[in-house]
């Protein structure tokens, strides 16, 4: 009897695990500056979030620059230290195989500021404001 395939379904558990294992690791990487690269040493990188393929063969690593700058510069940058980067993390949390990683800019702070703008819009603010007024109506 085959495993269940996890299809584009939720992650597994494992796959949640180890995908916060290397975003711990790689979050701890960046911060103490132990990659020799003028982009890396010169950039506050966050690492919000880790996403793992089923196989846990591949981890595409999240990353957003301080400030949300040099986006492109970082990404190159990670991308040439990417074997050392997997290796070390590989050491770090003592995985067997080291999975492959590729890195994305993790744009949800982006569209959490649009989100922040869109309520804070004056258009957005009457209308929350009136069905404020509405509900106050409707417990009266």
């Amino acid at each position: 009897m085959s495993r269940a395939h996890h299809g584009g379904g939720e992650p597994s558990q494992r796959m949640l695990r180890v995908a916060e294992l290397i975003r711990h690791a790689m979050a701890e990487l960046l911060s103490r500056g132990e990659v020799n690269d003028p982009v890396l040493e010169t950039n506050v990188i966050t690492v919000p979030k880790v996403r793992m393929s089923p196989d846990l063969k591949l981890a595409t690593v999240y990353v957003m620059p301080l400030g949300g700058k040099d986006t492109e510069p970082v990404i190159a940058a990670l991308e040439r230290n990417k074997r050392f980067l997997r290796g070390e993390v590989a050491r770090m949390i003592n995985l067997k195989f080291a999975p492959d990683v590729r890195f994305k800019v993790d744009d949800s702070f982006e569209n959490a500021s649009k989100i922040d703008q869109l309520l804070n819009s004056d258009k957005v603010r009457k209308d929350l404001a009136s069905q404020t007024d509405d509900d106050a109506d409707d417990a009266a």
